[in-house]
């Protein structure tokens, strides 16, 4: 079985990928720390060092890697499902699951997350709340067309989102 979660930064995918794989006896991976231990730097320093596109061609390469293993559960950056050949690599997995949420819950939780704060640059001048949206706007559509399930995380703690996506895999054993 391979459970591959996408979503907008903020939604939960690193969290709940752990948690998911702790509940299914599998292992998980979020695939930007792969990158960042690849890489030897943070993404944020990959962005300002080589560039946007040097850090996604280095993502198509840990995605296509991840999708072709088993028995795993992976979180993928935010921004990965924008790549057509990441959506064909990952249309191997067993499960895509989308992990919603409105721009103000994300802008809220990822304001209170340093960690993302300092590993992960902004995407566009504008940042904040309103990146946000101009992102979720564009990238919206393509998660939908790549998901095998939707699952909002808005007022959901970890767990209850955990068990929703356990509850619509039936008995993945």
């Amino acid at each position: 079985m391979l459970i591959v979660l996408i979503g907008y930064r903020g939604t939960g995918k690193t969290t709940v990928a752990r948690l998911l794989a702790e509940q299914l006896s599998l292992d998980w991976i979020d695939a930007d720390v792969e990158i960042e231990r690849r890489a030897g730097k943070s993404i944020a320093e990959m962005f300002a060092d080589e560039g946007e596109s040097a850090f996604r061609d280095l993502e198509t390469e840990v995605i296509a890697l991840l999708a072709s293993r088993k028995n795993l559960v992976v979180a993928t950056g935010g921004g990965a499902v924008m790549r057509e050949q990441n959506r064909e690599a990952l249309a191997a997995a067993d499960e895509i699951v989308w992990l919603k949420a409105d721009a103000e819950t994300i802008s809220q939780r990822v304001s209170v997350d340093a960690t993302s704060t300092a590993r992960r640059p902004n995407l566009t001048a504008t940042g904040g709340i309103d990146e946000i949206r101009e992102l979720l706007a564009l990238r919206e559509p393509i998660y939908r067309q790549s998901a095998t399930c939707q699952v909002d995380t808005v007022g959901k703690s970890p767990t209850e989102v955990v068990d929703e996506i356990a509850a619509s895999l039936g008995d993945p054993k």
